[in-house]
């Protein structure tokens, strides 16, 4: 049953009419992940309020969106692969390697380094083995930066779920599906 679809500005209540009025200003648009979430402005205006502390903390833009496609190919989220495709782009990645990110075989260790993490960190539901974790600090990564990769993969897990649970459309242009690539 899918709960959680988009409502319009009308539908808002007060507060999240506000976290709308405030997205569009910023983005030039409303994402339908986000009209979703304004079902409840505490959701909307807690994850959005919490993802800019944590856009603020140790990782570039860039290794942000590598751990949000590494965390949603894990949880198969189709519209946050497309969503962190696009970013992903935008902040420096190729098409390719945003490929490669979903399937932890990006060519630079640091960055393979922290997806692996962030995918066993799903997988095995907050229990990465101890050799991931010593290859994502022998990468140059601190306990710091540890700590807020468990932040950024619980926010992307929150809206993957949100779609997961929702009955809306993806509005960015749709990722390729890795498992129907051919690998040569």
């Amino acid at each position: 049953m899918k709960v959680l679809t988009a409502i319009g500005f009308e539908e808002a209540n007060e507060q999240s009419k506000e976290i709308f009025t405030n997205i569009k200003k910023s983005i030039g648009m409303l994402p339908n992940l986000y009209s979703s979430m304004g079902v409840s402005d505490k959701l909307l205006g807690g994850f959005l309020n919490f993802s800019e502390i944590i856009k603020s903390g140790e990782f570039s833009k860039k290794e942000y969106e590598a751990i949000a496609l590494a965390t949603s190919q894990t949880n198969g989220c189709a519209y946050c692969l497309s969503a962190h495709t696009a970013l992903g782009k935008m902040n420096g990645f190729t098409e390719d390697e945003t490929l490669n990110i979903r399937t932890n075989s990006i060519a630079d260790p640091k960055i393979n380094a922290l997806v692996t993490l962030a995918s066993q960190m799903v997988e095995h539901r907050g229990h990465p083995s101890d050799i991931v974790i010593q290859n994502f600090l022998e990468a140059g990564y601190s306990k710091a930066a540890f700590a807020e990769l468990i932040a950024v993969v619980a926010l992307t897990t929150i809206t993957n779920y949100v779609f997961h649970n929702g009955g809306f459309e993806i509005d960015f242009p749709k990722a390729k599906n890795i498992d129907q690539l051919q690998i040569v």
